[in-house]
């Protein structure tokens, strides 16, 4: 696996970008990006586990690795979900077993700092690089409205 970074300044504080990334009603509008419907199920709170999900209800198996709130969220993608049905095991999981996901909030010079760090196959790569720049795009302007 490949780490990817992407990072966008907004002009808003660390806790409303932090309320806009994992916001129950806001994290599916900048998520649509990636998928239209996308929700995740889960409390946030460290070794929680967590249902990133789409429009049918199938999508990822993760745990929130760690929580510091307006600072860092940690997530440990474990498998798959699919009708309803977790896949912790099948050889296409074991390419992504353990992957991260993680957040860093940051403050330079007022602005917040968002810092997207996470771990893709190549398969996902390009996906992934022309995908989250639009996301973030769409976190700042949830965030700058």
């Amino acid at each position: 696996m490949e780490k990817l970074y992407f990072k966008t300044e907004i002009n808003a504080s660390k806790e409303k970008v932090w309320d806009i990334l994992f916001g129950e009603k806001s994290y599916p509008q900048w998520t649509s990006v990636f998928a239209e419907g996308s929700r995740a199920v889960t409390d946030w709170q460290k070794g929680s586990k967590a249902l990133f999900l789409n429009t049918e209800g199938n999508g990822m198996v993760s745990e929130i690795a760690d929580h510091i709130t307006n600072e860092y969220l940690s997530i440990k993608h474990l498998g798959f979900y699919n009708n309803g049905v977790e896949d912790l095991e099948s050889e296409e999981v074991k390419k992504w077993n353990g992957a991260h996901e993680n957040y860093k909030l940051s403050t330079l010079e007022g602005k917040s700092i968002l810092s997207v760090e996470m771990d893709s196959t190549q398969e996902y790569k390009s996906y992934f690089e022309e995908t989250w720049p639009k996301a973030l795009q769409k976190v700042k302007e949830l965030a700058e409205a």
